[in-house]
């Protein structure tokens, strides 16, 4: 017998089945005694490369974007924290083999004399705990975070070199065929542009490298902040780079084109406002690159198909 007007519940009653519903995942869900430990030790561990890495934010000027990763990082990873709580963990001790090949790197790069090598490293073991505690699953989840990360690893030395000299061949050719087709008589000597009124030298502060990497670290967060689609962001990040180089073949023009109405619009203060305000049109290039990207994405992918 059952009271009146109440009937027992059928054993497929999904509310029987499934019982109380479950609770949100929350931070207090993960294990942050182990968290804070490994991240203590491996902070501890990787001392002197940290403080090498963060002193160059300051004293370089091609790093100065360095500084801004761990928060912009920091940031991706909190805005996703919803979904990343929601995923499954699985710890593993095979995290550990990366823990320790990231310490090996410190050390060969540090008896080695390789900086690029020693924070690489501190990149791997970071990889190699995140493993270990929260399992591959979670791991896969951060990897966009993690990237952005090797925004503060200055460029290796012998990459750097090569890549800053064909930069400033690249600038001065641009701008000497610009200038020669504006009326301006120039003769290039390498990375040297010989004006009627002075001698213009394309030196590594103007390779465009500078503007190169936080175009590329801007359109990666751009992608991120104003773009659902996560392709988007390597798409922006791809178009990045002929955007940064096409933006400093004109500012390199447009200094020569300036030295030749006064001279001193082309030097100190002058030199860099006129950077800034062609990384501003470099920064609008990467709006226009968004854009055009979606007018094509909705163009021809109408009708429910869609890009994973």
């Amino acid at each position: 017998m059952y009271p009146e007007g109440q009937l027992p519940l059928a054993k497929s009653d999904p509310d029987v089945a499934a019982g109380p519903p479950a609770a949100e995942p929350t931070l207090t869900d993960l294990p942050l005694a182990s968290i804070a430990w490994f991240g203590a030790l491996l902070i501890l561990l990787f001392a002197t490369t940290l403080y090498d890495m963060a002193k160059e934010w300051v004293t370089l000027e091609d790093m100065g974007h360095g500084a801004f990763v761990p928060f912009i990082a920091a940031y991706v990873v909190w805005t996703d924290r919803a979904r990343l709580l929601k995923t499954r963990l699985a710890p593993s001790w095979a995290g550990l083999s990366f823990v320790i090949a990231g310490f090996a790197a410190m050390v060969l790069g540090i008896k080695g004399a390789d900086f690029f090598i020693s924070r690489a490293g501190f990149i791997v073991a970071l990889i190699g705990v995140i493993w270990t505690l929260l399992g591959p699953p979670l791991l896969a989840r951060l990897a966009f975070p993690l990237f952005i990360l090797l925004f503060m690893i200055r460029i290796p030395l012998f990459i750097y070199s090569q890549a800053t000299f064909q930069l400033q061949i690249l600038a001065s050719t641009v701008a000497e065929h610009a200038l020669t087709l504006l009326g301006i008589p120039v003769l290039r000597d390498g990375n040297v542009l010989e004006l009627a009124s002075q001698r213009l030298s394309v030196v590594e502060a103007c390779s465009g490298i500078r503007s190169l990497m936080s175009l590329a670290l801007l359109s990666l967060v751009y992608g991120f902040v104003f773009d659902t689609k996560s392709w988007m962001r390597w798409v922006l990040l791809a178009c990045s780079i002929p955007i940064a180089i096409i933006a400093n073949a004109f500012r390199v023009t447009l200094t020569g084109v300036i030295s030749e109405v006064k001279k001193e619009f082309a030097e100190g203060i002058y030199h860099t406002l006129e950077g800034g305000v062609i990384f501003m049109v470099a920064v609008f290039g990467l709006i226009l690159a968004h854009q055009t990207v979606n007018f094509l994405y909705r163009r021809f992918f109408a009708g429910g198909r869609q890009l994973a």
